[in-house]
């Protein structure tokens, strides 16, 4: 495989909203996140990924984009986001956009327009169709619950919205469409950001009618087409969130000379907690025996044939040490030993804001304090259907994505430093233990380990290009994994559980020499020929033929 500049590098998400507020009105802002480049430089991350800061009537916090050239104002001023792009390139940071073109907000003016009449101009900017029988034209689903397909009396006929019913689904499949999403992009590249991560964009070459959602026939060849017409005129970095993909399609998104993406986020370890077939709700524990099969296949399948994203985290995602860590006693040793684990896979990682500080999740005591419109409508949903609210909330603590969207917590001031205002959305009330200036004041924080974990990559070819073996694949609390290359073997030793299991050397791992790379005790051996494991520990050792 070729080497490229962004192998080596992590990315940071922030998701604005709630990363850090300038001006007391609880809501987080483009200066708010100019304020704190030198935390993130020093953390040592190459890129900075912005979720949604477009014009958007914020139904889906931002993920409805009514102008995708202006800012949304309580984000700030154009102004400010070319001074974000100037401060960030100064610290040695990249952005990237979050590019959200499978649909946009019923109030953009293209739709605006759409809805006037059968024979508008703008008509087939978006899919309209015909009712069957007095109903909708299919019976597919929106992910955000309820029917798919929303009647617009005015033209008597449905539009389609694979998510909230202001997010109509924009018809990709228009070469108009598509060329002026391209001028858009272009605008932003000549702004200065330096990529895009792409939302849902294995859904862009849907086949409605044939009820096909994801990988329609003409995705490959849009993705193409979008690289031919703008993304190869530039030097930048672009990930893909791909829900449906394999490793199989991940190499045609990623692979060698297919000239569309440079990485996927996959989403088949993300559902290894949910009961199959019902859903991201109906939840069950983590099988450890399913987790390193998932992320071995993809650390093996694309080796030399594509790249993939690492990631535990992400604004659509609980927190991790929550959810398979522990987030009480062993909450330090938990974040760190996830982290070390993934960190040292091949890949590009992907660091969710208030990750490297061990944030958790948030257990609200009522449906009236979340915001999320997915996690309303399914709690409203299973209620009518006759659930408990306590056993909807039991669902929602686990899963909801407010989990990842409290505010940033900064320090032990009040509303944990983000803002002088009254926040958008309640801050965790374990503020005043779990926050930067803690972590940044404790040499053996986990913000300390992520930050030696990025410096790691860049020091050590071996993580980024080193290939994959999984040791005792059957082991139900160890994951450990080696990385080989040259005369150099990266071993990774993981106790994914509260327990002390022993961990015994495999034989056919030979070393002459060794280095304890990183660990999360400080007093962890050099490679022994067996090891008590402690709970949650987590070592990396270099061993040289």
């Amino acid at each position: 495989m070729e080497k490229k500049w962004w192998h080596s590098s992590t990315v940071y998400q922030v998701y604005p909203r709630s990363f850090h507020d300038s001006n007391g009105d609880g809501i987080g802002d483009l200066p708010g996140i100019i304020g704190k480049l030198d935390y993130l430089a020093g953390l040592g991350v190459d890129f900075i990924w912005l979720s949604p800061v477009y014009r958007s009537p914020n139904d889906d916090n931002g993920y409805d984009i009514s102008d995708y050239c202006s800012i949304m104002d309580e984000f700030g001023t154009m102004e400010d986001m070319e001074l974000l792009i100037e401060g960030a390139n100064k610290h040695g940071l990249k952005i990237v956009m979050d590019l959200v073109i499978n649909h946009t907000s019923d109030e953009h003016p293209w739709f605006i327009e759409s809805r006037k009449s059968t024979d508008n101009p703008y008509r087939d900017f978006y899919i309209w169709r015909d009712g069957v029988d007095g109903g909708p034209p299919s019976e597919i689903q929106s992910v955000f619950s309820g029917p798919a397909w929303e009647f617009d009396e005015q033209t008597d006929q449905y539009y389609f919205h694979l998510f909230s019913k202001k997010q109509p689904d924009l018809n990709l499949h228009n070469e108009q469409v598509r060329e002026h999403l391209y001028e858009m992009m272009t605008f932003w590249l000549e702004k200065g950001v330096s990529g895009f991560r792409m939302d849902v964009i294995d859904l862009i070459g849907k086949e409605v009618d044939q009820e096909i959602l994801t990988d329609g026939p003409e995705l490959h060849p849009y993705l193409q087409e979008m690289n031919e017409k703008v993304l190869s005129k530039y030097d930048v970095m672009t990930v893909g969130e791909t829900p449906s993909a394999t490793t199989e399609t991940a190499q045609f998104y990623t692979g060698p000379g297919r000239n569309e993406l440079d990485m996927v986020f996959t989403f088949e370890h993300m559902s290894l907690d949910e009961v199959k077939g019902k859903g991201k709700w109906a939840l069950k524990p983590l099988d450890l025996v399913d987790l390193k099969n998932v992320l071995s296949k993809w650390q093996t399948e694309l080796y030399q044939n594509g790249w993939n994203s690492l990631y535990w985290n992400n604004h659509d995602q609980p927190r991790i040490v929550s959810r398979w860590g522990n987030d009480g006693q062993y909450r330090v040793e938990s974040a760190k030993m996830l982290a070390t684990l993934l960190h040292m896979m091949q890949g590009t990682p992907y660091i969710y804001q208030g990750e490297e500080i061990g944030m958790t999740n948030i257990s609200f005591d009522s449906i009236d304090d979340y915001k999320d419109i997915e996690t309303i409508n399914f709690y409203n949903e299973k209620v009518k259907e006759g659930l408990s609210p306590a056993k909807a909330l039991e669902s929602i603590h686990a899963k909801g994505r407010d989990n990842a969207r409290t505010p940033m917590q900064w320090n032990d001031s009040a509303n944990a430093g983000f803002t002088d205002g009254e926040p958008w959305i309640d801050v965790n009330s374990n503020y005043r233990s779990i926050n930067a200036d803690a972590a940044m004041q404790d040499g053996n924080s986990i913000f300390y380990h992520y930050q030696k974990l990025i410096r790691l990559r860049k020091e050590h070819e071996i993580i980024v290009y080193g290939d994959y073996e999984l040791l005792y694949a059957e082991h139900d609390q160890i994951f450990t994994y080696t990385r080989r290359l040259g005369n150099e073997t990266l071993l990774v030793v993981a106790n994914f559980s509260e327990g002390t299991p022993e961990f015994t050397l495999p034989k056919e791992v030979s070393y002459n020499r060794s280095e304890r790379v990183i660990s999360n005790y400080e007093d962890s051996l050099s490679v022994p020929d067996s090891l008590q494991m402690r709970p949650y520990e987590a070592v990396a050792y270099l061993l040289k033929d």
